[in-house]
């Protein structure tokens, strides 16, 4: 992987980028050309906490994870835990989806232990609701209002579908569909 290590408000050492780099060399037995795929990695602090963020960037996906720890070597080896997850639960319908397509970006020959957990995700519960149009205020009370992590509605100011999502700052985000 070519990698792409930045501090905020924090100076990266080199073994800090020795770390980053031997931690994430990790990954590159699940990549066919792992030279190919461009990761930034953003180390920042916020009070007592190192927060990690990786972001692998692949021809067809992106693959992004943060972790954060009062430890810079346990946020480390978490995030790049939690990547190796994420592929590793994706594998299979990355596998089907692409396995027609000369240029895939998986290598999926590597030995990997099957697990029940991470082959068990499927769509338990399908709902069909009503869109009633309101402003972004009333989507923000509705949001309180249920305790959901996010909204979808009928945006009036935008004259669109937006979704209104909390952020882990605790502030708020909107995505619109036009």
């Amino acid at each position: 992987m070519k990698l792409n290590v930045r501090g905020e408000k924090v100076t990266i050492t080199q073994s800090m980028k020795a770390y980053i780099t031997e931690k994430l060399s990790k990954l590159d037995k699940y990549f066919e050309n792992p030279e190919e795929i461009n990761t930034n990695v953003l180390v920042r602090i916020k009070g007592l906490e190192q927060i990690i963020e990786v972001t692998a960037l692949t021809k067809r996906f992106t693959l992004r994870a943060e972790e954060s720890n009062e430890d810079f070597y346990a946020a480390v080896d978490l995030v790049v835990a939690k990547l190796e997850r994420q592929i590793r639960k994706n594998k299979d319908r990355l596998n089907r989806k692409y396995k027609n397509i000369e240029s895939v970006e998986f290598n999926f020959d590597y030995e990997q232990e099957e697990s029940e957990e991470e082959n068990a995700s499927t769509i338990v519960k399908r709902k069909n609701i009503s869109m009633k149009p309101m402003d972004e205020e009333e989507a923000m009370l509705q949001i309180e209002l249920l305790n959901h992590d996010f909204f979808v509605f009928k945006n009036i100011d935008e004259e669109c579908v937006s979704v209104l999502y909390k952020r882990k700052d605790g502030n708020y985000g909107i995505i619109n569909m036009k």
